[in-house]
């Protein structure tokens, strides 16, 4: 079944571009809107709510993002409804592969996207959140195709961001991180987060201690890849 104004080329809803929509067409996906800041922030806050005040996005960073690199800005909407229950949020950088461990905040510029380079050679994933209510509905494989379509009309390198390992505080008296990751790329261990991006086709780089505050995962990050097999340079 075709959802009303959703269905050929330049399909839109509620006036917006559709850039990515579910075979059944109840999500879709559009870029963000300075006016989607505050549902913005609350999907954040219901997505990570042991993250610290200082790194948690609110409407003011959304705001900022806006303003440097709108392209990788994405909201998932609910067609049924109107509401903003997912989203994104990216931005250009380059990488330097031997030195990748930095923490989030400088990473991002303090979550205001200052660091954004317009010539950078790939997308720095620097978020990506469902809600809790819609999750397990294919939201973020809908995010995620979204980003790698604009890697590949932007021809950058490909897609890097710092995961959570978010299973890791439960097993961190078992094993150190570096085990704990190995495990879960063995396919020993599952873990929410990290185990979705490596089905995905991202590559585990390295380990970066204190890369944010959240006892779920220790306060680790994972530094994974994804190249974009259509880059030409």
């Amino acid at each position: 079944m075709t959802t009303p104004g959703l269905a050929g080329a330049g399909r839109s809803f509620l006036g917006r571009a559709v850039l990515a929509e579910r075979e059944d067409g109840r999500y879709v996906v559009v870029q963000a809107r300075t006016d989607d800041a505050p549902a913005l922030e609350g999907v954040q806050r219901a997505c990570f709510p042991d993250l610290s005040e200082d790194e948690i996005a609110t409407a003011r960073h959304f705001l900022s993002h806006q303003a440097h690199f709108p392209e990788g800005q994405l909201a998932v909407l609910d067609t049924a409804t109107g509401a903003l229950v997912a989203s994104s949020s990216d931005l250009r950088m380059n990488v330097d592969f031997a030195h990748y461990a930095h923490p989030y905040l400088k990473e991002t510029g303090d979550n205001l996207f200052t660091t954004h380079d317009p010539r950078g050679e790939w997308l720095y994933g620097a978020d990506i959140g469902v809600h809790p209510d819609v999750r397990g509905q294919g939201l973020a494989t809908l995010l995620y195709g979204a980003r790698h379509d604009l890697i590949r009309r932007l021809n950058l390198r490909g897609h890097v961001a710092g995961a959570m390992p978010k299973g890791y505080g439960a097993a961190a008296h078992e094993l150190p991180i570096e085990g704990y990751v190995m495990a879960v790329v063995r396919g020993e261990r599952r873990d929410p987060v990290l185990s979705v991006q490596l089905r995905r086709g991202y590559g585990v780089w390295g380990i970066i201690p204190d890369y944010l505050e959240d006892e779920s995962c220790r306060n680790y990050g994972v530094f994974i890849v994804w190249r974009n097999p259509a880059w030409t340079a």
